[in-house]
């Protein structure tokens, strides 16, 4: 069946095509405006669902594979996609959220579940679609005060990645299941002396370089045994002494030349080739999402490898979902949206039609179907979440105004770096702040 696509670039063109729902025929980049999309009633009437996500050409493609693929197997079903890039996607969506008039089906992240749960905007998806095969742990991101808002697309989760080559040769063996905290520090402390000038053994947990980057001081944090930073309705929950004690451990390290000095770290630029400081090789080990290992192993084939997060009282590691596909609460075709969800996590054909394009899949059947055709990056991938699954901390999405938090949350780590705030007057900067921003 026939089936409007819609890649919108420019950020006018972009808040036309979401408000208006605008369309071209196929391969068309001029806008038109279009009916509204047709919306189901029960009997077996035709049925036009609007979806929305964001996300690279790969994924996009993959995407709109699954859509035709579902058309063809549903001949009553067809979609209305709108679909671009990260850098517009939220700011785009939300406008459309403050009009009361989001699409049925719309792609979702971590740090942005909780807000449009709370503002009422998305359905209950706890009833109607078979979340059977998917782990609890990402299944349980998905939910807010008990209630289940979104179905994970794709499963990543937090790892250290260290140059594979490099500690070889310095006959350095990473266990499977990785090290301790102190293991970790006293490995470090002990191959500094033998890297070159200018070579670090790992990079700076302490220092943030870019947004969202809090994660490296939790992992220290949950390892202690006490949580994630916030808790799963949105609280603080940033354990002072620890902050202190993280922060005082890296600034030993600074001053010992095991991590790089603050100014260094400061020009880090994640996944640029020159100064992305893992990538040039200036750092052997840095915390990574499993996601991104495809990216490094395409600038340095076989270099890299990827080890669980230290640990302490507990384990420091968690997975996340990717990416949600939630449905809105105002839709006229929510039955037709649920099954259209389940199909596209649980059905192997869906599977295989979109590879790793949205994270690993989340179905445990879809994955082991595709386990005979994935490359070794992939498989990379998946067998450090096998790793990493059974004893990882249940995470929770993150509260509204989570990101704008932590842009304070580099500045104030960057002050600490830099030795212009104490750690202990930055923790009550980042509770002030908290306060400030987080709005529950």
């Amino acid at each position: 069946m026939k089936r409007t696509r819609k890649y919108v670039m420019g950020t006018a063109l972009l808040g036309l095509a979401l408000a208006t729902s605008a369309c071209g025929g196929a391969g068309s980049s001029k806008p038109q405006e279009s009916a509204p999309s047709q919306q189901g009633e029960k009997g077996g009437s035709a049925v036009k669902l609007g979806i929305t996500w964001a996300g690279s050409q790969v994924r996009h493609d993959a995407t709109l594979a699954a859509l035709d693929l579902y058309s063809q197997k549903n001949d009553k079903v067809t979609f209305e996609p709108t679909y671009m890039g990260f850098d517009t996607y939220f700011t785009k969506l939300a406008t459309l959220s403050a009009a009361r008039n989001l699409p049925d089906i719309m792609q979702i992240d971590t740090g942005n579940l909780m807000d449009y749960a709370l503002r009422d905007q998305l359905a209950d998806l706890s009833e109607g679609i078979d979340t059977s095969n998917i782990n609890d742990k990402l299944l349980s991101a998905g939910k807010v005060n008990g209630t289940l808002y979104g179905i994970p697309l794709g499963a990543n989760a937090i790892t250290f990645m260290y140059n594979k080559s490099a500690l070889d040769k310095l006959d350095i063996q990473v266990p499977e299941q990785g090290f301790s905290w102190d293991e970790w520090v006293e490995i470090a402390r002990k191959t500094q002396p033998k890297l070159e000038k200018g070579k670090y053994f790992m990079g700076d947990l302490s220092m943030a370089t870019g947004t969202t980057e809090s994660d490296k001081y939790e992992i220290y944090q949950l390892a202690q045994g006490k949580g994630f930073i916030h808790t799963p309705d949105g609280k603080f929950n940033i354990d002072k002494e620890t902050y202190v004690q993280f922060n005082q451990l890296f600034a030993d390290l600074r001053q010992e030349g095991v991590v790089p000095p603050a100014n260094l770290t400061a020009g880090h630029k994640q996944y640029d080739p020159q100064l992305d400081l893992f990538m040039n090789g200036s750092i052997l080990v840095q915390r990574e999402y499993s996601a991104a290992y495809p990216t490094f192993e395409s600038v340095h084939a076989g270099q890299y490898a990827m080890t669980r997060v230290p640990s302490a009282s507990q384990t420091g590691g968690f997975m996340l979902p990717s990416q949600f596909f939630t449905v809105s609460k105002n839709t006229k075709s929510a039955e037709e949206a649920k099954s259209f969800i389940e199909w596209f996590v649980n059905d192997q054909e869906a599977g295989r039609a979109l590879m790793l394009a949205r994270g690993v899949p989340v179905a445990q059947p879809v994955l082991e179907d595709l386990q005979s055709s994935l490359d070794e990056t992939a498989k990379a991938q998946i067998e450090i979440i096998d790793r990493i699954a059974p004893d990882a901390n249940p995470f929770s999405s993150r509260p509204k105004g989570f990101g704008a938090w932590t842009d304070e949350w580099t500045k104030i780590s960057q002050a600490v770096a830099f030795d212009k705030m104490t750690p202990e007057k930055a923790y009550d900067e980042l509770k002030k702040k908290w306060d400030e921003i987080i709005k529950l």
